[in-house]
């Protein structure tokens, strides 16, 4: 995997777990329905795991190679 790829995979899943953080942010300081503070919540928890695992991923096979 090169490395430019691997920036470019690492940084979307990054940025998707910093949008949701952020609506949930905006949910909560609007005074939004706890249901949706939740479901947000339990998405960027899997979004987090989705990002280190594609982060160990990239660094694995830049290592591999």
């Amino acid at each position: 995997m090169s490395y430019t790829t691997g920036n470019i995979v690492s940084g979307v899943a990054l940025g998707l777990v910093v949008l949701v953080l952020f609506a949930g942010l905006i949910n909560m300081l609007r005074g939004g329905s706890s249901n949706t503070s939740q479901r947000l919540m339990r998405l960027r928890v899997g979004l987090q795991f989705l990002a280190i695992v594609v982060m160990m991923t990239v660094l694995y096979f830049r290592h591999s190679g």
